[in-house]
């Protein structure tokens, strides 16, 4: 017993160095063929033999042992009928929670206010204006909208006014319901609350509104509908 248990751990020893020297292979190659590619901050094995996953911050690529070869695009694993790109980026980007600095936020308590979403919108937004129009129909929902004016300079302004209101929770729900639009801003308002929404979509990839984050971590870029909000809000404990 003795014998085959040191053979297991010299075999695992083996493997791992095997698989070591394989990354490094991979990172030392595409380094020196592709500029943009020196700061590779993970190498691994997918399902599918002999491509391996590169990993730059939450991008993806991928390569074969050698690096002579990069694929940039999407793995399906057609058996179990997944995209296992989308779930690996899903996982890199997502959000805990209680990070979010929700101070930056707008706060509407809806009915018990018992369970919570976070949501990147732009006031100029025609799927953001959607989708706040079937929030309505879901109760017991606390929302934290965060401004993130990305559609043009007059989302900026728009953005800048709602936020620098006496009440913003009302200014907001009033231009995505009504289209009214929220008074020009007190010059002495602090913004920055809009800077930092902006650098931490920057860092979370978030490029379109709506773009909803659970208390869970998932996100969904994109609007659902109230139906669909629903069901993923009972699957969060």
């Amino acid at each position: 017993m003795r014998f085959l248990s040191t053979v297991l751990a010299s075999a695992a020893m083996a493997a791992s160095f095997s698989a070591s020297a394989q990354e490094d292979v991979i990172r030392k190659t595409l380094a020196e063929r592709i500029p943009q590619l020196q700061k590779i901050e993970e190498v691994s094995a997918t399902p599918m033999q002999g491509l391996y996953e590169v990993r730059i911050g939450t991008d993806v690529f991928y390569s074969d042992a050698k690096g002579n070869y990069l694929i940039q695009g999407e793995l399906i694993d057609t058996q179990a009928h997944r995209n296992l790109t989308e779930d690996r980026i899903n996982k890199l980007t997502a959000v805990d929670f209680n990070s979010l600095n929700l101070k930056d936020a707008i706060k509407t308590v809806k009915g018990n206010g018992s369970r919570k979403i976070a949501v990147f919108e732009d006031p100029n937004c025609g799927y953001c204006k959607r989708f706040e129009k079937d929030l309505q129909n879901v109760k017991d929902v606390t929302v934290y909208t965060f401004l993130y004016p990305i559609l043009s300079p007059d989302s900026v302004e728009k953005s800048r006014n709602i936020w620098c209101a006496k009440d913003s929770a009302k200014e907001w729900a009033s231009h995505m319901l009504k289209g009214t639009e929220a008074p020009a801003a007190a010059a002495s308002c602090d913004v920055t609350a809009l800077q930092r929404n902006m650098e931490f979509g920057r860092k979370y990839k978030i490029t379109g509104t709506p773009t909803i984050f659970f208390a869970d971590g998932s996100r969904v870029p994109g609007a659902i509908g109230a139906e669909d909000l629903e069901k993923r809000l009972k699957t969060i404990k």
